[in-house]
């Protein structure tokens, strides 16, 4: 297993499809995984340091481990099949199996490593040369700057269950 960071979220235009990108820890391969929009503003948000009003799913879900005494150790990426990435949340009483989006959602909010299969890595990994990195990543940084929450449709304070 190796371990990834998050660089973060982005819309993918003309088709507006949000994809979180991760990078290798130590290494030159990015991830990029297509997700949901209310996914994306998650994710966004918990980077951003933005803290709602009150809990939304994913800060709910924290909450109520931490409640019941239970501990999220670590995110595992361990699959892709037919496009399509599988994730496991990893606890001393378990591992249970879940969207990538919504592990590393949780795995950011608990602080918890982030770590992808050597197989995951080598059929999706895109190798970027090391020359390249920065300037790619300084663009993406740049985006992040002045994307919010609502750039993917969703507004992170609203009740309505359309929106959340």
């Amino acid at each position: 297993m190796r371990e990834l960071d998050v660089v973060g979220v982005r819309v993918e235009m003309p088709s507006s499809a949000p994809m979180v990108l991760l990078r290798e820890v130590g290494g030159a391969r990015y991830l990029a995984i297509w997700i949901g929009a209310n996914e994306a503003s998650a994710i966004a948000n918990v980077q951003e340091g933005n803290v709602p009003p009150r809990p939304l799913t994913h800060d709910l879900m924290v909450n109520t481990l931490s409640e019941l005494g239970h501990q999220l150790r670590e995110v595992h990426i361990t699959e892709i099949s037919g496009g399509t990435f599988y994730a496991e949340l990893v606890f001393a009483e378990a591992e249970i199996s879940a969207r990538p989006s919504d592990a590393i959602a949780l795995a950011l909010r608990c602080g918890v490593q982030i770590l992808c299969s050597e197989e995951v890595l080598d059929e999706a990994g895109i190798a970027v040369p090391e020359e390249e990195q920065d300037d790619e990543v300084e663009k993406f940084r740049e985006f992040l700057d002045h994307v919010s929450p609502e750039d993917f449709g969703t507004d992170p304070e609203s009740d309505d269950p359309e929106q959340a």
